[in-house]
């Protein structure tokens, strides 16, 4: 199956299509709308280089317009980071090969200062661009090779499922992006599969406000949509107080998310009817267990939470009766192995993910081999995640690899810490991570709490009463700040609070908390 199969199957739908503000346009008319951007696209690209065109925007009508071209085969989107700068930013448009950047007016000036070696840039609401679009000729905009018109000719072949159809940059938690290769086959197939199993259908809206330039807009939403002939709520870019008048103004049954937008959602002041709305599933990955049944009791919906990433190496589902702190059972070919000997890991120990038949949906990074080659080493596909199952044969996620931590002689991961650090009702966000000292790690917690209420004896109090937490899993040093530092599509980098190394609140002194500066908080 391929997503150019799913948008020519809407081409001539005239009751659904894409919700923006105040403006409807049906799939059929933005099938149309696609076909004239590739068309005109394609006359622009030269003939002996990668067909490879960035879109520097926020969510918007337009990259509906040319995710659809894309997907038509025109040429392979490449999906910029809006939040990058600089080098940055011109070194991700050079490593993956961009031809062409489409800006709109809102972003245009993030390139201003920016050496892109002579590749051309276009602002799609300059009147000429308009102009292009609308007359499908060729564009005013560049000169071309004297006679050449490619235009609509790439239409004559249709795309393979294994076709690339797009670059998505990973998020950078951990390290520089490196461009994921997404082809027809991997949203093709991800957005039928969640078509099928939340019953989407042409009845359903849904609804994308995660960033469309990242893998989680376009495989859990776009694509689901595609997949289920449903229309598409498009909101510019995520807002937590838009969203339940989002919901009710475009009926919206399905909704996805990545990292922590339920927890900005339920910070907003609760109101007794917040459950009245059509909200019938919302979809992502990444938020704590707490915020998940919270969402689901206010909103009167279902929350599924599942585990994947952008590369699409492996896939974990939660099953009816998986715990609500376990990403769900670990099933073949899904194993747990020793990072460092590939073993496999005894039940209750850590140990890192792994896709033991091969490459799963991955299709290896856009000209980097090396990182390529290290995800499959051995044939084994490694997420770089860390996980531990329990005697009942489910995962529980542990942290990335790199926030593996050693105290004491023993390894620990960070994500046990925080889920037991979430249970305290007035935490509503926490990141752990170690700091390196003479031998092994000391840990450090950042928490933002609801209000100041929380003090260090009560947060003493409050670890002292978890059976589940080890000793060694306290932490050293706590530091209670307002915010924590997001990528564009709402996940912490811890780097940056590392790096920070801003005083903490408190410091563990033998079993108790104290002040950092040594007085009772």
């Amino acid at each position: 199956m391929t997503l150019a199969e799913l948008l020519s199957a809407l081409s001539e739908v005239d009751d659904r299509g894409l919700l923006h503000d105040d403006e409807f346009v049906s799939w059929r008319s933005h099938v149309a709308a696609s076909n004239a951007r590739g068309d005109v696209l394609r006359n622009l690209l030269p003939a002996d280089r990668p067909p490879h065109v960035g879109v520097l925007m926020e969510n918007s009508p337009e990259f509906s317009y040319l995710l659809g071209a894309a997907a038509m085969g025109a040429f392979v989107l490449v999906g910029l980071n809006t939040t990058r700068r600089g080098a940055g930013l011109a070194a991700d448009i050079t490593r993956a090969d961009c031809q062409i950047v489409l800006t709109d007016n809102r972003t245009r000036h993030l390139l201003d200062d920016v050496d892109l070696d002579d590749v051309p840039v276009i602002d799609v609401d300059d009147e000429r661009w308009v102009i292009s679009i609308r007359d499908s000729l060729r564009s005013p905009l560049l000169d071309q090779q004297e006679g050449r018109d490619e235009g609509a000719a790439y239409r004559d072949h249709a795309p393979a499922p294994d076709d690339l159809m797009m670059l998505i940059f990973t998020s950078g938690t951990t390290g520089d992006p490196k461009a994921v290769r997404c082809t027809q086959r991997k949203f093709a197939e991800s957005g039928r599969m969640l078509a099928e199993r939340f019953e989407i259908g042409r009845d359903d809206v849904v609804y994308l406000a995660m960033p469309m330039f990242h893998s989680n807009a376009v495989i859990a939403g776009w694509s689901v949509a595609l997949a289920g002939g449903a229309s598409i709520a498009l909101r510019d870019r995520f807002s937590a107080s838009g969203f339940l008048p989002d919901v009710r103004r475009h009926g919206v049954t399905f909704a996805n998310y990545v990292g922590k937008p339920l927890n900005y959602i339920l910070s907003t002041p609760q109101r007794p009817d917040d459950a009245a709305n059509t909200l019938r599933i919302m979809y992502g990955n990444e938020a704590s267990a707490r915020d998940r049944v919270r969402f689901a009791e206010r909103f009167g919906c279902r929350v599924v939470d599942g585990f994947g990433s952008t590369e699409g190496g492996v896939a974990i589902t939660r099953t009816p009766d998986t715990p609500p702190d376990a990403l769900g059972p670990l099933r073949a070919p899904t194993a747990l192995i020793d990072p460092q000997t590939g073993d496999p890991v005894a039940t209750g120990e850590i140990g890192e993910i792994v896709n033991s038949s091969g490459p799963g949906l991955f299709s290896g990074y856009y000209n980097d081999p090396d990182a390529s080659s290290e995800r499959l080493r051995g044939g084994v596909y490694h997420t770089g995640d860390l996980a531990w199952v329990d005697d009942d044969g489910y995962l529980h996620f542990a942290g990335r690899l790199g926030d593996w931590l050693r105290v004491d002689g023993e390894n620990l991961g960070t994500g046990p810490i925080e889920r037991i650090l979430l249970r305290h009702e007035r935490i509503r966000q926490v990141a752990v991570y170690g700091v390196p000292v003479e031998i092994g790690d000391e840990i450090e917690a950042v928490l933002v709490v609801d209000d100041e209420a929380l003090d260090s004896d009560g947060f003493t109090e409050f670890l002292e009463t978890q059976s589940d937490l080890g000793p060694k899993q306290w932490p050293h040093r706590v530091r209670v700040t307002d915010t924590l530092p997001d990528t564009a599509t709402f996940k912490t980098v811890k780097r940056t609070l590392r790096d920070d190394q801003a005083p903490p609140t408190w410091v563990r002194d033998g079993h108790r908390y104290r002040s950092a500066a040594g007085t009772p908080s």
